[in-house]
């Protein structure tokens, strides 16, 4: 679960933020994937959990303030996948303290996780820069 050159959209800021996603979310798998009983990797879900809880809120602002200032078409569509994401985020979060984790949900979140940042970053932020280069600004 690298980053990869084709999933910059040329803006500096937003790829960085990206990068950061990556970086957190490789180390995590990698946790997971680890072959140690599922309540050693409970400190780690927390942590990656608290991080995402506030890193894609300061992300998405930044992103949506981007698309804001470029006025960007999708922004609505893309909103609207912010919002989703961080209700799954709440909801794990919330599952979480009720002490309801386990071997499954931790897979299941590590997955969700995955899933998320390969299809928004992967395809959908990769619009934004498209309709920039189309535009002929510079992202």
């Amino acid at each position: 679960m690298m980053w990869k050159e084709r999933y910059s959209i040329g803006v500096e800021l937003i790829d960085d933020q990206h990068k950061e996603l990556f970086n957190r979310l490789s180390r995590f798998i990698q946790i997971v994937q680890n072959d140690i009983a599922w309540e050693d990797k409970l400190d780690e879900v927390k942590t990656t959990l608290d991080f995402m809880k506030d890193y894609v809120v300061y992300h998405f602002d930044d992103e949506e303030r981007y698309q804001e200032e470029i006025n960007y078409p999708e922004l609505d569509i893309h909103r609207e996948a912010h919002t989703k994401f961080k209700e799954a985020i709440n909801n794990y979060v919330k599952i979480f303290d009720q002490g309801e984790f386990n071997e499954d949900k931790i897979k299941e979140f590590s997955a969700k996780l995955m899933a998320w940042l390969i299809m928004h970053v992967g395809k959908m932020d990769q619009k934004i820069g498209e309709y920039v280069k189309e535009k002929g600004g510079q992202a």
